[in-house]
């Protein structure tokens, strides 16, 4: 599962010299929330929904509004992009895109090419779009919560008993318990879907829904 595959490609971009106000249309029109910041073909920055309205003057000002729309004229996007831009690569795997996200606690990224080229952007929305296709949300069947020992072979048992019904995802972390389990989650289908709960406890497994 690559950035690549779930990315928004060719997304809408801004010049360092853009007005700060045209930068700020943009995304109010678009519902973006970040807009990256290219010059002569090179990412140079990204800005945010939240950066452009901060840079707004405050409803306090005695500025008049002549005044106003002078300063606001010259404000361009160049005086306050973040760089350097923390970015993803189109050939990296969904999960590292998604642990820098957490790590430097931002909803996206701009994603590079092979040549170094903005080709897309990751944000938390194509992030959790994954999370859903991982667990075939949309494929229908039904959720099977089950606790197993964290050891060699205990997936192979979980496999055996849901049979003959078809495990179309799987998911497991670490329940930080002192029980030594591991908790999968699976979603299965086809034949005796109806009855794979009874089958799975009746073999011994611990099914948690």
């Amino acid at each position: 599962m690559l950035v690549r595959d779930w990315m928004t490609a060719e997304p809408v971009t801004i010049t360092p010299d853009t007005p700060v106000m045209d930068a700020l249309k943009i995304v109010k029109e678009h519902h973006f929330r970040r807009l990256p910041v290219v010059e002569g073909g090179e990412l140079v920055g990204i800005t945010t929904r939240k950066d452009l309205k901060d840079a707004m003057p405050s409803k306090a000002t005695t500025l008049s509004v002549w005044e106003l729309n002078y300063l606001l004229s010259k404000l361009t996007v160049a005086e306050i992009m973040a760089r350097p831009v923390i970015t993803a690569q189109e050939d990296e795997y969904m999960e590292d895109a998604a642990l820098r996200m957490q790590d430097h606690h931002i909803g996206g990224l701009p994603v590079l090419d092979a040549s170094g080229r903005l080709s897309g952007i990751i944000t938390t929305m194509d992030i959790l779009r994954a999370f859903t296709g991982i667990l075939g949300m949309k494929e229908g069947g039904y959720r099977l919560t089950i606790d197993m020992p964290d050891v060699p072979g205990s997936l192979e048992r979980a496999t055996r008993a849901v049979l003959p019904s078809n495990i179309i995802s799987v998911a497991s972390y670490d329940t930080d318990s002192a029980s030594g389990n591991r908790r999968f989650v699976l979603r299965v289908n086809g034949d005796g879907v109806r009855d794979v709960r009874r089958r799975v406890r009746e073999s011994g497994i611990t099914v948690l829904d």
